[in-house]
């Protein structure tokens, strides 16, 4: 059983779930907790390791993986919840090519909060979405409340952080809307049945004046009882789910 904390994985671990310039240069990340890494395993994705109390190693997923015992401390120490689940593993970083011709594409504007972006990359992966991009100033898609909160999106969608210009290159030819609270054309208005982009900006300021430049359109959620707005994760998940009813549901 590990339990020193000035054990080299331990510090790897601690390591990669403090700082992004980690994650990116060794190209790997943390996953917590028995589901979160069962399903990264299920999509193929085998860890490098996995640390487990020894509690925990009954809950351990299939597969031909390494796995060692740590103590309470050391659990306690990298992990990034204030319960440990008493299992974390380091795994790649998944890395899935953008669709050449995509059909459905989610643009994501200076999202800063974690728990609004992994909640916006689990409602996308849900609702059919292929391809997520996001500019340079929205929150590591890899940080670790991102990565819980997303539950398993990362290994089920195609992101990409891009500069405005790759954005519109990539977006050319597609109808793009940018979700505003005072838009012109309400959303369950808009065909979603063909090709399109759906620009989400962020939670204080909205869409940034680069990103409403490549929309064709406003879009906006009607709202009662004098509410001015709601958040850009659930903004983004009526839309998007609006657009996949419309897709299920077409002749």
């Amino acid at each position: 059983m590990i339990t020193s904390l000035q054990n080299p994985r331990v510090k790897q671990i601690r390591a990669l779930q403090d700082r992004a310039r980690t994650r990116r240069k060794e190209g790997k990340i943390v996953l917590e907790g028995v589901r979160l890494i069962g399903d990264a395993i299920a999509q193929g994705h085998m860890p490098d390791f996995i640390f487990h109390t020894p509690d925990a190693e009954s809950v351990l997923p299939a597969g031909r993986f390494e796995a060692e015992p740590v103590s309470a401390e050391v659990m306690r120490h990298i992990s990034d919840t204030q319960q440990p689940q008493g299992i974390i593993g380091v795994f790649a970083m998944p890395h899935h090519a953008l669709p050449p011709s995509p059909q459905r594409v989610l643009i994501l504007d200076a999202i800063r909060d974690p728990g609004n972006m992994g909640t916006i990359l689990r409602a996308a992966a849900a609702a059919g979405t292929e391809a997520i991009l996001m500019s340079p100033d929205c929150v590591d898609t890899f940080n670790p409340k991102v990565l819980r909160a997303g539950m398993g999106a990362h290994f089920r969608v195609a992101l990409a952080v891009q500069d405005w210009t790759d954005i519109a290159a990539y977006c050319a030819g597609i109808a793009v809307y940018v979700a505003a609270s005072a838009g012109d054309l309400r959303y369950d208005q808009v065909d979603w049945t063909g090709r399109w982009a759906l620009l989400i900006g962020g939670e204080a300021q909205g869409a940034g004046q680069q990103a409403q430049s490549l929309a064709q359109a406003q879009v906006y959620i009607p709202m009662h009882a004098a509410t001015e707005s709601i958040n850009a994760a659930m903004a983004a998940s009526v839309i998007l789910f609006e657009a996949q009813r419309q897709r299920l549901t077409q002749p």
